[in-house]
C-alpha cells in the first residue's frame, strides 16, 4: 500500500489519484471514507470532540479493504494522533512511518514557504473549511516538524501534479 502523508492542501489527493491511475490500483482518501461513514469531519469534531474523531479515523483506516496495491491518502493529522487515541494506533503509525512505500508530501521543505503555500491552497479549495487562517497556520506549524522527521521519502509539491506523481511512482517502484 502506498501511503501519502502531509498537510491539507499539500496535493496528496491530486497526486494520489494520478499515481493510482498510472499504477492501475485503487485510490482511497481517508477523509472521504470517514465522511461516508460519519458525515462532515468538522461537524463530527464539534459534536464529539477530537479524541472521538481520532478514534473513529483509525477505525476507518483499519476498515480500508484492499486486495492488493492501493494508494491511500491519510488525513493531515493521522500521524500526529497521540498513541492513546486508539489501541492500534502505535502499531499502525510505526508500520506507516517505516514502510518504504510511504511518501510525505509538502509544498516546500522551508517552513515559511510551506505555511504560506498551504494556506493559499486551503483558501482555494472548493469545500468549506471551518478553521480560521490563524488556526490553520498554527496546525501546519505544529505538524511540520513531525512530517519532516518521518523517515519516509519526501516530495515537494509546488509544481505540476503530474511531475509530483511521477516522483512518487519512481520512489515507490524503486523502493
Amino acid at each position: 500500500m502506498i501511503h501519502l502523508i502531509g498537510p491539507g492542501g499539500a496535493g496528496k489527493t491530486t497526486a494520489g489519484m494520478i499515481v493510482a491511475d498510472q499504477l492501475g490500483c485503487p485510490f482511497r482518501d481517508l477523509d472521504r471514507l470517514f465522511e461516508e461513514r460519519h458525515g462532515d469531519i468538522d461537524d463530527f469534531i464539534a459534536l464529539r470532540g477530537y479524541s472521538a474523531y481520532a478514534w473513529q479515523n483509525v477505525e476507518t483506516y483499519q476498515g480500508i479493504e484492499t486486495s492488493g496495491p492501493a494508494v491511500v491518502v491519510l488525513s493531515s493529522g493521522f500521524m500526529a494522533y497521540p498513541d492513546r487515541s486508539h489501541p492500534a494506533r502505535p502499531n499502525i503509525r510505526w508500520k506507516i512511518a517505516t514502510d518504504s512505500s510511504t511518501v510525505v508530501l509538502l509544498p516546500s521543505l522551508d517552513l515559511e514557504e510551506c505555511v504560506a503555500e498551504t494556506l493559499r491552497r486551503q483558501r482555494a479549495r472548493s469545500f468549506v473549511h471551518h478553521r480560521t487562517d490563524s488556526r490553520e497556520e498554527e496546525v501546519i506549524r505544529e505538524r511540520f516538524p513531525l512530517y519532516v522527521a518521518l523517515r519516509a521519502r519526501m516530495v515537494t509539491t509546488m509544481r505540476d501534479p503530474a511531475d509530483v506523481a511521477a516522483d512518487i511512482v519512481r520512489l515507490v517502484i524503486c523502493a
